[in-house]
Order: structure tokens, then sequence, then C-alpha cells
């Protein structure tokens, strides 16, 4: 197999369904298999999609919901195509993209990980989809939108065109395309991570093993995130947070003193703390 697509489902049934149609549409001059993993969905959309895509999809059902990184090691532990694909289950795929990026890796094969342009249901960009790894100095920017004309302290890489073909630090978990031998080089996604921050880390592991990351502008796919004006589940909010925790712990911690240390934790915990909070006073779905 030349492309494995990997899509973890959590009771998104009309979603996943969507994004899965949105490859199916379109044929491509290499072999494609597309992988489901059902976290333990607590509604029939496992059954639904296993009835409605019959045996074009291959499908593995999880027994307990252990995060989203785990969902997808399950089959990236199976799968033996030369390249993957990590996809949200909220996304549409537009025509060419898959195409265009399988033939830019084929291309240049120093290149461990590429994106694509990402667009909200607006047709905005999704900042996520190229930006600079965090660290101390761009996140304080960042949170009291201090305006930067340094490179080093631009996280959104806001100075970038979103049309571009660029070497990044990161892109969002929403569209990863890796080879496999990348991951065989470097390891599966980080468990440690429940559902925010595994996609950073893996991009600062491919890094860190001397792969280039590569935002491919050219192309594009749709995400539907949840609008930020509506109330979040307090779970989310914690794993968001929590996720920063592990991510600077595992690989900014070192570098910087206990005061340091100490600041990013408590900043971490009370920004937690704020969040849950202002939760409480935003709309409902």
């Amino acid at each position: 197999m030349d492309l494995s697509v990997v899509i973890v489902n959590y009771g998104t049934f009309e979603l996943t369904k969507n994004t899965i149609n949105s490859i199916l549409e379109y044929s491509y001059p290499f072999s494609v298999e597309i992988i489901v993993v059902d976290n333990a969905s607590p509604d029939d959309s496992l059954s639904k999609l296993r009835q409605y895509f019959n045996d074009k999809v291959k499908f593995i059902a999880s027994k307990t919901n252990r995060g989203f990184a785990a969902g997808n090691n399950q089959a990236l532990k199976i799968v033996d195509s030369k390249y993957i694909l990590l996809l949200n289950s909220d996304t549409i795929v537009w025509e060419n993209t898959l195409a265009d990026i399988y033939n830019y890796m084929e291309n240049n094969p120093d290149v461990g990980a590429c994106g694509c342009q990402v667009l909200l249901e607006d047709n905005s960009l999704d900042k996520a989809c190229k930006r600079s790894f965090p660290n101390v100095k761009n996140s304080f920017f960042r949170l009291f939108h201090i305006p930067t004309k340094s490179k080093d302290d631009n996280y959104n890489l806001n100075d970038l065109d979103d049309d571009g073909i660029y070497e990044i630090d990161c892109l969002t978990g929403a569209f990863i395309f890796t080879r496999k031998k990348v991951l065989d080089d470097i390891g599966l996604l980080d468990e440690t991570f429940f559902m925010y921050g595994e996609d950073i880390d893996l991009c600062y592991r491919i890094k860190d093993a001397n792969w280039k990351i590569i935002y491919y502008g050219k192309d594009k796919i749709t995400h539907f995130k949840g609008a930020s004006s509506t109330k979040q589940k307090p779970k989310l909010i914690y794993e968001f947070y929590r996720a920063m925790y592990i991510y600077y712990k595992k690989h900014h911690a070192h570098e910087s003193n206990f005061l340091t240390n100490l600041v990013v934790y408590l900043g971490i915990v009370v920004l937690c703390v704020l969040k849950l909070f202002l939760n409480i006073f935003k709309k409902k779905n």
C-alpha cells in the first residue's frame, strides 16, 4: 500500500462519514487505504459507519477511550504503507490535495512530514497549520497579543504567505502527511497526551531527527472546528492545559532554571483555572 489514511472517530458519524467520502470521491495514481479507529464511541456511530462503507474502509474498535494519540497508534502499529496521513474526523479533503502532497513527498526525500492549508468553516486560515514551536518567549507574546517583528517570537508565522511552500516547525494534528520510515525512526505518538499536544510533540521529534517539515499552502482541507463562543467540556479544557505542561516539561524544562520553570507551571495552572471559570458563562452548544 502507498498511503494509509488514519482517522479516529468518537461519536461523530456524520462528520466522519463526510471526511471519508471527501477522500473516496476522487481517484489517485497510487493505492490508498482508509483506517478508522473508533475510540469506544458512546453511540452507534461505529456500526453506522461499518454499514455505510462496508468493505471500503478498515475499522478498529477500541474497548476504551485512551485518547487521540492512543487511538491513532492502534492503526499505526499495523500499517505497512510508504506514507501515512493522520487526518481529523471533522475535515473535508479538497481535490488534488492528497495527490499533490504525495508527489511532493516523492520528489523531496529529506521531508519527513508535510501539511497543507487548513481552512475553518468560515474560510479563514486555521493558524495552527503553520507555526513555530511554542516556548516561553513566543507564548508570552501570543498570550498578551504583543506584536513582534522577530521571527523567533512569531508563533503563528503571520508574515509568511498562506499560499506558499516552505519549511516550518509544526503542523496541526488535523492533517499530518508523513513517512512510515519517519515513525519507524522516532516512534509513534506519545500517549501521555490525551487529546492535545501530541501533534507538536510529534513534529518536535521529527525535526530533532533531522527531517524537514513542510507547509504546502497550495492545497487545502476544511476543518470544522468547534466555535470558540460555545461552552467546552471541562475535561477538554483541562487536557488542553495539561498538554502544555507535558510538552514543556518534556522538551524545555531542562533548558531553564528552577524559578523559570515554576513560573511557567504556575502560569499554566492559572490559565487553566481562568479558562474553566470563563467557560461557565459561555452559551451551550
